[in-house]
């Protein structure tokens, strides 16, 4: 959830250091905090964004070339200047920043408080700072021994870096549950949550592994495990180029992400479908294709969008593959007794590669021995490596807190998996399989011209832009993307906002109807179109405003609608692909319209790391 950012080296670390936690900004924003290392440390920090913190140390002494960064998702503690990172020990030996949640810091803190330890914060990671210090005064031991020692009697998710007054050339970085990697330049280290702050200076990271930790000294870096066994460096080369991560002429990065899903889909597609003979290729799933395709059960396992993107992907692999598939809540999933079998195949879906929930059950999958895959986003993520295959999305970057190309691309991944697995198995047939690769290849363009009309969807978002609810109606396939899009509403408008199959609305939902309710309904040529016709019609006996999405030609909505959007005509299977553009559009200019803050919506964080 949180941003951290860390630099070793010789260069002044202030600079580098606030630009990396502007790039974390995403991972949360309620507070913001920075430590430099000078002889002595120095500790500025203060409730609210990464710019407040610049302002507060205007006239602060900001030299050093050891320096800590972190900003705020608040867990333990209301956002404020005392709850802010970075947490200093009761004798200011240590100063320690944190990403993750220790489960036990209350017993923890009792156990020190015993020992007259005092705490001034309400958060978990001063008890660890304090357990820190405690160790290495008790025990008259190194920082990074202190550190191990006190990891070993904590319980919970951790990504934290420390560093130690009476030790001012050493940084200690360490993992478990929590993503971090270190950057290798030049005779300097960049450490960070993820890549983001890293790519600037370089393209060398470390990604450690759950209980690593890592020592940055003048004798270079070393890294062992929290058993105290050496650990080999692996240094990794990462191509993400630094346009990616900028706006780009927007006015918010949720905006150019929007804008970016025809390219995102297309380098999703790009060396796996081969337009021309017609092939499809996952080598990520060439070792595992066969248990896939005679699996008898398939298991999809996901949080948020990519819960909702899993949805789909439970349509496409019952239809292209006939093999029934169960959609988990991975929060859910983790916590109940599952039957999970040897012989099932369980699909982890995550963006970011580090969703809590997400790993364990992944964890909770293996354990059942059954085959687990991944489709993420982010290479040397956890969930890559703590899956038996997988298939990357090529999504790129995705830095607005409401995801938007990733759902596109996970879903594209998705459809060419159950494609796959359906023509491996032979429910698919050659020509249906060949169709469909022909009606893949032209969704980016026909996302192209979708947004090509994001000014009349502006214009509706206009009218509608002081709604206090809505209503998102879809059938069949189009039924995930009715929670998609009434999710996007609620995440960045801030208003309250229902995903329901189309047939539904009478068993509950009609009951909210009225003239001042939009319901936006997903409304294109498919098998389901006449039912969707009755819904609406059933709406407007009510009073009710309808948004429809259409087929381009459609004349029997247009004449019943108060506004249509229409979309190309694609295959039924692939509509997600395309209704799903203009209802992220539409949501963005509702929050603009709104004044909120799209890119960093109240109370959410991009990537959710702890429970």
């Amino acid at each position: 959830m949180c941003g951290i950012v860390g630099y070793y080296g010789n260069k002044e670390a202030y600079p580098i250091i606030i630009k990396g936690l502007k790039r974390l900004e995403y991972r949360g924003y309620d507070s913001a905090g920075i430590a430099l290392m000078n002889h002595s440390v120095r500790v500025y920090k203060c409730k609210g964004k990464v710019s407040e913190l610049e302002e507060i140390t205007k006239d602060k002494d900001i030299s050093g070339n050891i320096g800590l960064g972190h900003t705020r998702w608040a867990t333990h503690g209301e956002p404020s200047n005392v709850n802010a990172h970075p947490h200093v020990s009761m004798n200011s030996l240590f100063v320690v920043i944190h990403n993750g949640i220790i489960e036990n810091y209350n017993r923890l803190r009792t156990e020190l408080e015993a020992e007259d330890y005092i705490f001034k914060s309400e958060t978990d990671t001063e008890v660890l700072a304090n357990l820190i210090e405690y160790v290495y005064i008790k025990l008259n031991i190194s920082p990074d021994e202190a550190v191990r020692i006190a990891l070993t009697k904590v319980i919970g998710a951790y990504g934290i870096l420390v560093v130690c007054n009476e030790h001012p050339d050493t940084i200690i970085a360490a993992r478990k549950g929590s993503p971090l990697v270190i950057g290798k330049g030049h005779g300097e280290y960049f450490f960070a949550s993820d890549a983001t702050p890293i790519i600037e200076y370089t393209n060398s990271v470390i990604y450690l592994n759950d209980n690593d930790i890592a020592i940055v000294n003048k004798k270079g870096l070393h890294i062992r495990d929290i058993r105290n066994i050496e650990q080999t460096v692996k240094v990794q080369k990462i191509d993400i180029e630094i346009d990616a991560i900028e706006k780009g002429g927007f006015d918010h990065y949720m905006l150019k992400e929007i804008f970016e899903q025809p390219k995102a889909i297309t380098d999703t597609c790009r060396g796996r479908l081969n337009y021309y003979d017609k092939t499809l290729k996952l080598g990520g799933l060439h070792q595992v294709i066969d248990a896939l395709t005679k699996t008898e059960r398939i298991i999809i396992v996901a949080c948020g969008t990519s819960w909702h993107a899993g949805l789909v992907g439970e349509f496409l692999f019952e239809e292209f593959a006939r093999i029934p598939v169960e959609v988990e809540y991975a929060s859910e999933f983790r916590y109940r007794n599952p039957i999970i079998n040897p012989g099932d195949v369980v699909i982890a879906i995550s963006q970011s590669g580090e969703t809590a929930d997400t790993l364990a059950a992944i964890q909770l999958a293996k354990e059942h021995r059954a085959l687990v895959l991944g489709i993420c986003n982010v290479v040397g993520s956890s969930i890559p490596r703590e899956t038996d295959a997988g298939v990357y999305t090529h999504a790129g970057p995705e830095i607005g807190v409401a995801s938007t190309k990733a759902f596109t691309a996970q879903v594209t991944v998705l459809t060419m998996m159950a494609m796959l697995t359906g023509a491996k198995n032979k429910a698919l047939t050659d020509k249906e399989h060949n169709a469909l690769i022909d009606e893949l290849a032209l969704i980016p363009e026909k996302i192209n011209s979708i947004l090509a009309k994001a000014e009349e969807i502006k214009k509706i978002a206009e009218i509608y832009k002081d709604a206090t609810n809505a209503l998102y109606l879809g059938r069949g396939y189009l039924y995930p993307v009715a929670l998609e899009g009434a999710l996007k509403l609620k995440e960045i408008s801030y208003i309250h906002a229902e995903g329901y199959p189309a047939a539904e609305m009478k068993h509950g939902p009609i009951a909210l109807i009225d003239e001042k309710m939009p319901v936006i309904v997903l409304a294109t040529v498919d098998k389901s179109y006449e039912k969707v016709v009755n819904n609406i019609q059933e709406v407007k006996a009510r009073k009710g405003i309808v948004i429809a999405i259409v087929t381009e030609g459609d004349t029997t909505i247009r004449t019943m609608a108060d506004h249509v959007i229409e979309v190309p005509y694609s295959d039924f299977a692939l509509a997600p692909l395309l209704t799903v553009i203009p209802l992220q559009l539409l949501s963005y200019y509702i929050a603009v319209m709104r004044g909120c803050n799209v890119d960093q919506p109240r109370n959410l964080a991009k990537s959710v790391t702890v429970e």
